[in-house]
Formats: C-alpha cells, sequence, structure tokens
C-alpha cells in the first residue's frame, strides 16, 4: 500500500536545509519492510501574500508499505522526524493520507488550488478532513503546503522528483537503457516525437530530476544529435 506524506518546513532564509532535503531525509527512518518510491516537489502559487522563504514549494514523499497496519509508526515517525529537522522559526506542517483515503479527491483539487490562488488553513484543514494534516510550530501555516502536496501528488500529474532510484548517483551522460532500468521513462518533447533507443545517450546536464506524469517518473528530452538527446530543463542559477 502506498501512503503519501506531505512535508513543508517553510524554513528561514537562514536555514541549512528546506523542506525537499528534510523529506529526502526522511528515508533514513523508514519502519522495517518498507520502501521510500520517490520524493515530489511541489511548486504552489508565489505571491507577496503568501510568507514564504525563495520559492514556495513544499514536498511530498511517497512511501511504499510492507503492511497496513505500520501507517500508524510511520505518522509516529514523521511527527518526530519534522519537529526534530525543521528551522528554528519555521512553521512546519505535516499530511499523511493512504492512497485509499477518502480524502484524496478533495486533497487533489485543494493543491491544485494552492497554485492558482491564496488559501487558508480551514480551507487545508477542511480537504483534509478524514486525514492526518498537522502543525508544530509556529503559525502552523505549513498544513497548507503540506496538504497541497499530498494533493498534487496523489494526481500523478503534478511536480518534480527530487528522490527516486538513487538518481543522484546516476552520471550526467547516461544511457536511455539504464534510465529505464532505473524506472525512468525517457519521452521525446520534439515535434515528431522519434522514440530514443536502448543505446541512445542523454545529457542530463548534471541535473536529473523527473516529471511525475501519470503517476511515473518522466524524462523530457529533445534531440541533440545523432543517438543523443538533452534534458529540457537544467539546476536553476543562484
Amino acid at each position: 500500500m502506498r501512503v503519501y506524506i506531505g512535508f513543508d518546513d517553510t524554513d528561514t532564509i537562514d536555514s541549512e536545509a528546506g523542506t525537499g532535503k528534510l523529506a529526502r531525509r526522511f528515508e533514513m527512518l523508514l519502519p522495517e519492510g518498507c520502501l521510500l518510491w520517490g520524493v515530489v516537489r511541489q511548486q504552489l502559487l508565489v505571491d507577496d501574500r503568501i510568507p514564504y522563504t525563495s520559492h514556495n514549494s513544499s514536498a511530498c514523499a511517497v512511501v511504499v508499505l510492507r503492511e497496513p497496519s505500520q501507517a500508524g509508526e510511520l505518522l509516529d515517525r514523521a511527527v518526530t522526524h519534522i519537529e526534530k529537522e525543521s528551522a528554528p522559526g519555521s512553521d512546519p506542517g505535516l499530511c499523511l493520507a493512504p492512497e485509499n483515503g477518502s480524502s484524496l479527491s478533495a486533497l487533489m483539487d485543494f493543491g491544485v488550488h494552492c497554485t492558482k490562488a491564496v488559501v487558508s488553513q480551514k480551507e487545508a484543514l477542511a480537504a483534509a478532513k478524514g486525514v492526518h494534516l498537522s502543525g508544530h510550530g509556529g503559525t502552523n501555516d505549513g498544513i497548507i503546503g503540506a496538504a497541497a502536496a499530498v494533493g498534487l501528488t496523489a494526481s500523478g500529474w503534478s511536480g518534480r522528483l527530487i528522490e527516486f532510484g538513487r538518481l543522484r548517483d546516476l552520471p550526467g551522460m547516461v544511457s536511455v537503457e539504464e534510465l529505464e532500468r532505473h524506472g525512468m521513462h525517457v519521452v521525446p518533447m520534439d515535434r515528431d516525437g522519434k522514440a530514443p533507443r536502448d543505446g541512445d545517450r542523454v545529457d542530463t546536464k548534471g541535473w536529473l530530476r523527473p516529471r511525475l506524469l501519470g503517476h511515473k517518473a518522466v524524462i523530457p528530452v529533445a534531440p541533440a544529435g545523432h543517438g543523443l538527446w538533452h534534458t529540457l530543463w537544467e539546476k536553476r542559477k543562484k
């Protein structure tokens, strides 16, 4: 059974690690037999009326349980993790929902709404009725991003994977075959849509971050020469 765990640390300008790192590090605390499918970064609305540190993003860890009874222990560990690792002065929030949760549909709608409008904690709590949603410091505004992260990720059509199949260990130039072996689907985005072959190489520009599309890790690419492709995005320059 899959469980979605939304984190929003909200962090501060002086934080060593943001929400993405906090969510990725949770893998080390998973109960025995549980597996991290991936961690998805979700971009929410950037607006002057919303207090955020840099990009107003949140993250969702997708965890596969060995058995449903592990959900309680998973929640306890997630709460301990965010309370220990969130930045001083931040407003962290946590949301946990099973893939068959009754509130997922409402959370999906809420997540989309958070990419377009300023929303309130009251709206987040209403959308998450029936699943776990909790604040862990400050104003507790992090519950908004945490709930949105779960909803958008559960939809299967939003966000980019910042952790998936040890993607950070792969070289900058990698074959299509190896990417597919790691569970990542290489999809051409050029006009003609010519399919990459197993032996073709993909230039990841040193920043491999698949998109979550159709509940799968998808790497959009464009042709860069004979047997060569490149990813469509690269790391933002600071």
